[in-house]
């Protein structure tokens, strides 16, 4: 659906986008992450034909971006991270405006914006100028005029910003909802709401692509042990010496628990080795109880930062060297 391949940002000698390549899948919602900086708004302005790459392609539907504008564009909805709206028109006259500024059939106007008006839920608003709306009801306009001409992709940049948690709820629904008739790649700051929506995450960094899978792909990539945390009814010298017998285990650190007479204990292993039915009849057998056993995972929170700090890092030795250099 979409082939972005080797695609360069330049901004005078700043490099907002490094040779950036990447596969969007019909049918699936991407996320796009990245901290403040990272290159998302402008690839997302490059993909959209908004503004011109230094380098590299961009193809929609099979159609490039540069060369040929219009057939991608018609392929496209945009919602920038401010919407584009007109405060003085109401809902149903600038989603009528939209419609003609997309060529959609004068037949077909009043149909096309009554069905995304219900799709969108804003039937209650459609009536009132767009400046006395709320905040998620402006950020559902913006979609709705995305949505004008029922485009094959949807770039939504930042949908969620700005908005409270009841109507980051329903923004995510509506997102999920329209994942059935449309790929969708959207960018955000809210990581958790990236997982709970996404099929595919995509995680930029000083302009280049530093991971790229599913939510559970990218905790698996990046579990590169397995830890346990488990709270034992006992002392620290009779969980050591179970311990201290566990070839699997690579290390573990200990710390009074809650619990009187208990300790708290953190385990390292291999990754993909799980010892938990091992240890709880290790230290079931030694009269020690265990109150309380988890398995720690990576979150999305601790791979970006992870990704976008080793990346960071990278430049500022790049930049260390270039002045060693000069």
């Amino acid at each position: 659906m979409i082939q972005v391949e080797n695609l360069v940002k330049r901004y005078g000698v700043h490099m907002a986008v490094t040779n950036l390549t990447f596969t969007v899948e019909k049918g699936q919602i991407y996320g796009f992450l990245g901290p403040n900086g990272a290159g998302k708004s402008t690839t997302m302005n490059i993909m959209t034909g908004y503004i011109a790459a230094s380098g590299g392609t961009v193809r929609i539907n099979g159609y490039d971006i540069l060369k040929e504008p219009e057939n991608a564009k018609k392929c496209i909805g945009y919602l920038p991270e401010v919407p584009p709206l007109y405060m003085d028109m109401t809902v149903w006259e600038y989603l009528m405006f939209a419609a003609e500024l997309k060529k959609v059939p004068r037949k077909e106007r009043i149909e096309h914006v009554e069905e995304i008006v219900e799709k969108l839920q804003l039937s209650d608003v459609e009536d009132r100028l767009i400046r006395n709306i709320s905040k998620g009801y402006k950020q559902r306009v913006g979609l709705a005029q995305a949505l004008i001409g029922y485009p094959e992709v949807l770039i939504l940049d930042e949908p969620m910003v700005g908005l409270d948690p009841k109507q980051i709820i329903e923004m995510r629904d509506l997102i999920r909802s329209l994942a059935k008739e449309h790929t969708i790649i959207l960018s955000s700051h809210i990581l958790s709401e990236v997982s709970a929506v996404c099929d595919h995450i995509m995680i930029i960094s000083s302009g280049k692509l530093v991971a790229s899978g599913s939510p559970e792909e990218l905790q698996e990539t990046m579990q590169a042990k397995s830890v346990l945390e488990v709270t034992v009814l006992g002392t620290k010298e009779q969980a050591e010496n179970i311990l201290n017998d566990m070839k699997e285990i690579d290390s573990y650190e200990m710390e009074p628990a809650e619990e009187p007479g208990s300790v708290k204990i953190r385990i390292d292993t291999a990754e993909n080795i799980d010892i938990r039915k091992e240890l709880s009849v290790a230290l079931s057998g030694a009269g020690l109880p265990i109150l309380s056993m988890n398995r720690l995972e990576k979150t999305l929170e601790d791979i970006f930062l992870k990704l976008t700090n080793e990346d960071d890092n990278e430049i500022e030795e790049e930049e260390s060297d270039n002045d060693g250099n000069l």
